[in-house]
């Protein structure tokens, strides 16, 4: 474990407000004294959240030994569940940060969390401190992903300069969780529906039928395992896209949970790194 993997974010914060963007997507917004130090972060980066078991109102975060070198986790009493999410944006002068959560039911521990979430609820949130890049500067933007990746695309397209050409493809529940993504690009959005979070050809079918430009390209690609997979491939293998022009990642397996599909999700990115 290197110093650099230790400069983290580790703070306890709370519900301050939450809103439905649209029927399966939640807004969460937290406040807390820590949440100056998010500042120093970049808006849709990976972050921790630590969820505390159902009657446990403090987060108990995991400590580091320092001699080891080792994380030791809490009791499993108190060990909160951990997932992975997208730091959303922050408002110093309201002292927030918000996140967002696809609203499936009660099947998944962050999916009933954001459901059920009230002023006042804790919410543990561990983040790597430091700015980093989300994407490089191209002419041509392709964008891809279904409701887990709003999160991360939406902070993409807010950014990306208004010199920016590309698509954007997502694929969510139905046409009433289309959300208004902002951007200064010239983008077109193409819209997917599918009513399950599940298995879908959706996303690759969609991406074989556009025109892809064949320079001063990058593609960003965050879905399910599945269908990040065979993305990837198709741009890689068929469309001789080369490492650098391409971020594609899976946040989620279907039918297991994060914790348990991670380490073949992290092996699967990296065997496809190079189709040689």
């Amino acid at each position: 474990m290197s110093q650099e993997e230790l400069k983290t974010i580790q703070a306890e914060l709370t519900v301050s407000r939450k809103e439905y963007l649209s029927p399966h997507y939640i807004r969460v917004y937290l406040t807390g004294e820590g949440i100056k130090r998010f500042n120093n972060t970049t808006i849709g980066v990976n972050n921790k959240i630590m969820i505390p078991p159902s009657g446990i109102n403090k987060i108990y975060f995991p400590e580091l030994d320092a001699e080891k070198m080792e994380w030791i986790q809490p009791d499993e009493a108190v060990r909160p569940a951990i997932r992975t999410y997208t730091h959303r944006g922050i408002n110093l002068d309201q002292q927030e940060i918000w996140i967002d959560f696809v609203a499936h039911g009660d099947e998944g521990p962050a999916s009933a969390w954001a459901i059920h979430a009230k002023p006042g609820d804790p919410l543990g949130v561990l983040m790597r401190d430091g700015k980093s890049e989300l994407y490089p500067a191209a002419d041509h933007y392709l964008l891809v992903g279904d409701a887990t990746a709003i999160p991360v695309l939406g902070a993409i397209l807010e950014d990306l300069p208004a010199s920016a050409k590309g698509v954007c493809i997502i694929e969510v529940h139905d046409q009433s969780d289309e959300q208004v993504l902002q951007t200064r690009a010239d983008i077109r959005f193409i819209w997917l529906h599918h009513s399950e979070l599940s298995l879908s050809n959706n996303l690759i079918n969609t991406v074989k039928q556009q025109l892809l430009p064949e320079n001063s390209r990058f593609a960003y690609v965050a879905a399910e395992f599945s269908s990040v997979k065979a993305i990837r491939a198709y741009l890689r293998k068929e469309q001789n896209w080369k490492q650098n022009e391409l971020y594609a990642y899976s946040y989620w397996k279907s039918g297991t949970a994060e914790d348990k599909s991670s380490k073949e999700r992290h092996q699967e990115k990296d065997s496809i790194a190079d189709p040689r």
